[in-house]
């Protein structure tokens, strides 16, 4: 259940360091030539211009996989909009696992059965104790400073099941959750406990429609459970994609996280 990304190579040109310093050396005699000719007739802008926001990303691996080998994700947000951007990619504490008879690896919380289906069985006690792990990390960033508004918790297959669970259980409005080939870790009783503010948080959920690990039909029960507690899905379909997640699914989240991060002014 491990993630695989597409890597890209990005080739920097610099100039040479004598032509930079020379450079930087002419502006800085021109700024003090300026400096003491007449005042400027503009004015000086009354109030900061709009700038990146302080935001923080939590990215949730999937079953036996690590944080650090999904670092790589952050090489697609290299906009200008994600310079105070934090990043965390946590791994799972390495716990027994029933699917794969007692193994032990990096889990969130135990899996009974593979492939998880719509009607897989549930395992709501370790969910919700490894919900409260992921709640200690946004609360300590909100405590940094960051807005909730900014919070994006994002996972992929058993990492997905966690990103629901701790969105939709958050007391607080986040910036989003994206799901990516993950389902539904609980029972519908868990609805009951969604606060009016977590139901304003917007859902981004991403399936393969060829996936053999996490059936398409575990994915598409997504978007009924959270109609039925009374919020939004977006949700996307991809044909012929397994169990995997892909450098057009992450640019996807890319260009959905920009488009709800809350600039600061």
């Amino acid at each position: 259940m491990r993630s695989h990304l597409t890597r890209f190579r990005t080739i920097l040109q610099t100039q040479p360091l004598s032509l930079l310093f020379g450079a930087v050396l002419c502006a800085c005699l021109i700024a003090l030539l300026l400096g003491r000719s007449a005042p400027s007739d503009q004015p000086p802008h009354p109030h900061p211009m709009a700038g990146p926001a302080r935001s923080f990303v939590l990215w949730l691996h999937g079953l036996g996989d690590s944080g650090p080998a999904n670092e790589p994700i952050r090489s697609f947000f290299s906009d200008s909009v994600f310079n105070l951007t934090k990043w965390a990619f946590p791994s799972a504490p390495n716990q027994p696992v029933s699917c794969n008879y007692g193994s032990i690896m990096p889990s969130w919380f135990d899996i009974h059965e593979i492939p998880i289906s719509s009607d897989s069985p549930k395992n709501e006690k370790e969910v919700i104790e490894a919900v409260q792990k992921v709640h200690a990390m946004i609360d300590k960033e909100v405590e940094n400073g960051t807005s909730p508004e900014n919070v994006f918790v994002c996972g992929f297959s058993q990492g997905g099941g966690l990103t629901l669970a701790s969105v939709l259980l958050y007391p607080k409005t986040l910036g989003g959750g994206a799901v990516f080939s993950g389902w539904v870790p609980f029972n519908s009783s868990i609805i009951e406990k969604i606060s009016p503010e977590a139901k304003k948080t917007p859902i981004l959920w991403s399936h393969g429609m060829a996936d053999q690990t996490v059936l398409f039909e575990a994915g598409q029960a997504g978007p009924p459970f959270l109609q039925q507690a009374g919020m939004t899905c977006e949700f996307k379909a991809y044909p012929g994609l397994g169990h995997t997640i892909t450098g057009d699914e992450i640019n996807s989240l890319k260009s959905w996280i920009k488009s709800r991060l809350k600039s600061s002014s």
